[in-house]
């Protein structure tokens, strides 16, 4: 064979080699993501879920999951990852077998009830509101903790917080009780303390506050005269708490514009007219605000309120019940053109 022949075969050697070796390049090292976005992976996808979430963001999936098989990638970790556009397979594999997930913001307000959370939170991450609130109710955790389910709610103290997308729902319950650890500084216990109230008695007169005070700037002063009604041993009278009782009686979804006489006969240990002193566990979720302003409560002689309707949302406050009688008239007179009968 004559060298011309010889140099032509390897000529064509290389270059194949050199085509085969390019095209290997590019499957493993080149650009194969076609936009940035997040992939969600949930804890039970294998690879070839994951593989076919993929196809919105890859080129090529089958060059994919060759190069996860090259690489002996084949168990996938849950959670959130940023896929960046430009990423090589290579890029993608290595991310995924990190686990490097990128966090998520979670909020949660005025969640009423351990359902409502658990429904609002499965929203934001992987759990669903079934292993949640059994996360929630879990009686062994309750003992173990040594409050009641009623008390629960409590717990979780409304916020923003972050979390990888694959929390389970015992990893949310136990960083929210850490949580709340953390709110219930030396400070805020000794606040506590002094008012004579352990935290979870705190947070059932926040709860009340919270419902009763829809302003913000007016929770300190209406913590201020529960606390008055406490310390002279009158009951609280707390119209929040017999729309509770009727909540609970009724249902979440009925709805209570105005209490009635016959309301404040019910029977139950949350009845703050019939009953003194506080009621056995928060009626709500409160806000922060609420709380602190249970703990920072404006020092005033008012023992009575009701609705200010010249300044709807607001209340008109009373230190005498002939002031308040006056109070009182205006508002019933004003439900009574409303039309509000319940």
């Amino acid at each position: 064979m004559n060298k011309k022949v010889i140099f032509s075969i390897i000529a064509i050697v290389l270059i194949a080699g050199g085509i085969i070796g390019f095209n290997y390049y590019q499957k493993i090292f080149g650009n194969n993501i076609l936009k940035s976005g997040f992939l969600y992976i949930k804890s039970s996808d294998k690879l070839e879920d994951v593989a076919n979430d993929l196809k919105e963001f890859i080129k090529d999936q089958e060059d994919f999951l060759w190069v996860a098989e090259k690489k002996k990638f084949s168990t996938v970790k849950g959670g959130k990852y940023k896929i960046e556009e430009g990423m090589s397979n290579n890029d993608l594999i290595n991310l995924l077998r990190s686990g490097n997930q990128t966090p998520i913001k979670i909020s949660f307000n005025n969640q009423d009830t351990l359902e409502k959370l658990a429904g609002r939170i499965a929203t934001q991450i992987e759990a669903d509101s079934t292993s949640l609130i059994k996360a929630f109710k879990d009686s062994a955790f309750i003992a173990n903790k040594k409050i009641t389910e009623a008390q629960m709610l409590g717990y979780f103290i409304p916020n923003t917080y972050e979390f990888f997308w694959n929390t389970t729902g015992e990893q949310f319950r136990d960083r929210m009780f850490k949580e709340s650890n953390r709110f219930w500084n030396k400070n805020r216990l000794e606040k506590a303390k002094k008012l004579g109230m352990t935290p979870n008695e705190v947070m059932a007169l926040a709860s009340i506050v919270q419902k009763e005070a829809a302003q913000v700037s007016e929770r300190s002063r209406v913590a201020g005269l529960y606390l008055n009604r406490i310390r002279i041993g009158m009951p609280l009278q707390a119209d929040p708490t017999i729309i509770y009782i009727l909540k609970q009686q009724n249902g979440q979804d009925f709805q209570v514009k105005r209490v009635l006489y016959k309301d404040l006969k019910i029977k139950s240990p949350y009845n703050t007219y019939l009953n003194r002193g506080l009621p056995p566990s928060l009626i709500a979720m409160p806000d922060i605000s609420s709380i602190d302003g249970v703990l920072n409560y404006e020092r005033h002689n008012y023992i009575y309120m009701c609705v200010n309707v010249e300044k709807l949302g607001y209340h008109a406050f009373a230190s005498t019940s002939k002031e308040h009688s006056r109070n009182a008239k205006k508002y019933h007179n004003w439900l009574n053109k409303q039309g509000i009968r319940r």
